[in-house]
């Protein structure tokens, strides 16, 4: 499904929305979890947002404590990237040491919930 998005949206590291362990990919893997476990897990459910959910995921044992905290603190970096993008007036974001450190830290979560025969990058 990811790759569908490609054609219109590529996944260039200087667009933290679409980028391989972008945005995206974080509000993908919390779709997951909630659509794979929400009936054992109801907590899910609620409507907390995608750092919040994160945490609720680690805490049922979904995914690993320290791949969750890490991805919380990349999407808070992210959104301050979008903001501070759109404050400039800027199509791009920098693309930083730290920026790839976080898509990075995403991208270990995806294989972590998907496998590592599911690929993003």
């Amino acid at each position: 499904m990811r790759e569908k998005m490609f054609p219109t949206h590529p996944p260039v590291d200087s667009n933290v929305k679409y980028a391989r362990g972008g945005v995206v990919d974080v509000e993908f893997i919390v779709q997951y979890l909630i659509l794979a476990h929400a009936r054992k897990y109801p907590q899910l459910l609620d409507n907390y947002g995608n750092i919040a959910l994160l945490n609720i995921a680690a805490d049922c044992g979904l995914i690993g404590k320290t791949l969750a905290k890490q991805s919380r603190t990349a999407y808070r970096f992210y959104r301050q990237q979008q903001h501070n993008t759109k404050l400039r007036d800027a199509e791009k974001t920098e693309v930083t040491d730290e920026l790839l450190a976080h898509y990075g830290n995403v991208r270990k979560l995806w294989r972590e919930v998907f496998g590592e025969e599911a690929k993003l990058g």
